[in-house]
């Protein structure tokens, strides 16, 4: 059963609940009112027939009715006096006789005035409804009987007039159920069918029905900007695939070259030999470090790392550090407070490839970092970055014409752009004014700390 059957029927047993509820409420309710009329009525007339009104039981021109084949409908009232000693006398009315009980002959023998009790009587096909009045103590009782049927006909009309109400408010329910339904059910339908045509591996060409504001517009909504951005993510892996293998195959290449010639190892001089093993560790290193980026870059892993207080001063300072005494250049550092929620090694990370970078493709001259407001920023006095080099040099494996023949993989500006992004800021890369370059990245200022700005730190 699908969801529009359910819901039809789901909105059909609510109508038929609620339905079936107000009528036997309604029924209940009436049925006392009318019992209460006839008793009220009943204890009026019997007041009146003991002061001798008997008039009121003749018959009037009324009719005989359908439902009654035994007594005319033109009296439905029968009267008889009750003797204290219990003898029963009529008084008119029908030529019914009402059945008198232990109960009434003590309200004739001993009951005070306008003492009163009220019973059922049947007779034949009729129901009487009898109240039985005490005239005093030892002046006997007078009932009065009262044929229900009509009052019974009356409530058996309500009856099924509610039930007709309720089977048409059950029908009416189950089509406006499945007319809501329809309507509900109608997108979900077709997101259906977009889920399962993404679950056959299709993403560029599916269109997602968006619209409205309800929960299922917006889960429309989100599905389309999550197709968008599994769409972009496999567009992404699979450039970072090709783009590997690319930067893969000249490693590899010249590996497989050295291998070659290292059959002829013999053979070698000795200067030969000394070049050929430090061009095979090197490309190996190279190949070892290419690997490790790229599955840190496709996995990131540094968004594993849970989010703590970060001063960005000294995350730049522990990175100047390992850089300073891995090439033994002079870097400085110029920082304020500025600390953050973040990932601290991953900002470290980030700042450590900033450095190694500037430290690449600038060989001589002090580098120096600079922490101001959640902006770090990295300046050197190296070549400098052309206008062509400077909006692509945080895309993977792009690689400068000027370094061409540099060590690296091409991807630690890669990396700093990841990390900057985790952090709600971006990457920058501009001329620095007398020569050089200003690499750094910016987190969001709303993860910036109150009060982290207190003063500058130089190390």
């Amino acid at each position: 059963m699908n969801l529009r059957s359910k819901l039809a029927i789901a909105f059909a047993g609510v109508g038929a609940a609620v339905a079936i509820l107000v009528g036997a409420f309604s029924y209940q309710a009436a049925s006392q009112r009318i019992d209460a009329e006839l008793d009220r009525s009943l204890l009026t007339t019997s007041a009146e027939v003991a002061a001798g009104a008997t008039q009121i039981l003749a018959p009037s021109p009324v009719t005989r009715g359908p439902d009654d084949d035994d007594h005319d409908e033109a009296q439905p009232m029968v009267a008889q006096a009750i003797a204290a000693d219990g003898s029963v006398r009529p008084l008119g009315g029908r030529p019914v006789r009402l059945a008198v009980g232990d109960e009434d002959r003590a309200l004739a023998a001993t009951g005070a005035l306008a003492d009163h009790r009220y019973t059922n009587f049947t007779a034949g096909h009729d129901e009487y409804r009898v109240i039985t009045v005490a005239l005093g103590p030892g002046r006997g009782a007078v009932q009065l009987g009262i044929d229900v049927d009509e009052s019974r006909h009356v409530l058996s009309e309500l009856a099924a007039r509610i039930t007709g109400v309720s089977a048409l408010v059950l029908v009416a329910a189950a089509l406006a159920g499945w007319l809501l339904a329809r309507q509900i059910t109608r997108r979900l339908v077709r997101l259906t069918d977009v889920t399962e045509q993404v679950s056959d591996g299709r993403l560029d060409d599916v269109a997602v029905p968006t619209g409205g504001r309800d929960e299922v517009g917006r889960l429309a909504t989100s599905f389309d900007r999550m197709l968008g951005r599994l769409a972009d993510a496999r567009a992404d892996q699979d450039r970072l695939v090709q783009d590997a293998a690319h930067e893969l195959r000249t490693p590899l290449t010249s590996l497989r070259t050295n291998a070659s010639v290292l059959r002829r190892f013999a053979e070698l001089t000795p200067e030969s030999r000394a070049r050929l093993l430090h061009d095979v560790d090197g490309e190996t290193r190279e190949l070892t470090h290419l690997i490790d980026e790229l599955v840190e870059l496709a996995t990131r892993r540094y968004q594993s790392e849970e989010p703590a207080p970060v001063e960005l001063g000294a995350v730049a300072g522990r990175a100047a550090d390992r850089v300073r005494r891995r090439s033994g250049r002079t870097i400085s550092v110029q920082a304020d407070g500025s600390a953050l929620t973040g990932q601290a090694k991953a900002l470290e990370r980030a700042v450590s490839n900033l450095l190694e970078n500037a430290v690449k493709f600038a060989p001589d001259g002090p580098i120096e970092v600079v922490v101001r407001d959640g902006r770090v920023q990295v300046l050197d006095r190296g070549p400098g970055i052309g206008d062509d080099d400077a909006t692509r040099v945080f895309d993977r494996f792009h690689r400068a014409d000027a370094a061409r023949g540099l060590p690296g993989s091409g991807l630690g500006l890669a990396i700093v752009r990841e990390i900057a992004l985790a952090h709600g800021g971006s990457v920058f890369a501009e001329p620095r004014p007398g020569g050089g370059a200003v690499v750094g990245f910016t987190v969001a200022a709303d993860l910036l700390l109150p009060g982290s700005h207190p003063g500058h730190v130089d190390r």
